[in-house]
């Protein structure tokens, strides 16, 4: 394990990302690449410190965890300094591609996220399916860009108002995840794995996004098992979602090609 820190040209600013790789990688081997994406309020240690998800660098995969901050790694719309899409897609990827021996094709590159890294996992992955193979949403806050404005929640609602626009506006409905899938292309949309606890307050979105990927005929699953919005519910998600994972992006012995997908 080891943080890297890097001059963000998106950002104007260092950022520093943690990475879990195999101790020994034989010359000219490239792995592929998951990008784990924390929730809303954490950081670059989250996966490490509440999960298990570290001991697949053994399956000669490079884990990558970077810091969205709270941006649901937007391109915020009324903060327009805090581009954390373009640093994901144009800063870290190429940064994570030149220091570490790591594929760079679509099918060598995943994206998994909790809560609000669910929700970015989804997005960019239905608004760049050429980047990712593979796409895990656990416990994602799938329609935060449809919630409406709450005096209970007045803090979020401003938030979600400075990352996505104003309610009911156009550039909300480009970044919500219930509009794009409604044009998603079901031979180049990624493979989506998607879970909720049984006692989830998330659930009912998830459920239904769900239903959306199965009537669009996208290739997906969908999981739940006991538990709420917390850790421990997602850390009993990721051997599930790392299984199906590793079946389409990562095959043991097989050298992956444009068409290889899970069906």
């Amino acid at each position: 394990m080891r943080n890297v820190t890097l001059r963000s040209a998106s950002l104007e600013r260092e950022v520093t990302y943690r990475v879990y790789a195999p101790a020994e990688i034989p010359a000219g081997t490239k792995l592929a690449v998951v990008y784990l994406l924390h929730g809303n309020g954490g950081g670059i240690r989250d996966w490490s410190n509440w999960s298990d998800a570290g001991k697949y660098a053994t399956k000669d995969l490079i884990l990558v965890m970077p810091d969205g901050d709270s941006s649901y790694w937007m391109n915020e719309r009324l903060a327009p300094k805090e581009k954390y899409e373009d640093y994901f897609i144009k800063d870290l990827v190429p940064d994570v591609e030149s220091r570490f021996p790591a594929r760079n094709d679509r099918e060598g590159r995943a994206i998994i996220g909790v809560s609000m890294g669910g929700f970015a996992a989804v997005r960019l992955s239905l608004a760049r399916p050429d980047l990712f193979g593979f796409a895990g949403a656990i416990s994602p806050s799938i329609d935060a860009p449809s919630r409406r404005f709450s005096m209970r929640r007045w803090g979020q609602s401003m938030r979600f108002r400075t990352i996505f626009g104003p309610y009911g506006s156009a550039e909300r409905r480009t970044s919500d995840p219930f509009v794009m899938v409604k044009t998603a292309d079901p031979e180049k949309t990624p493979y989506i794995y998607i879970t909720a606890g049984r006692d989830e307050p998330l659930r009912e979105p998830i459920e239904r996004f769900a239903r959306q990927l199965k009537e669009r005929k996208l290739a997906y699953e969908f999981h739940e098992l006991p538990g709420a919005h917390d850790w421990r519910q997602w850390d009993a998600q990721i051997p599930g979602c790392f299984d199906s994972m590793m079946r389409t992006i990562h095959p043991p012995g097989a050298s992956l090609g444009p068409g290889s997908r899970k069906q």
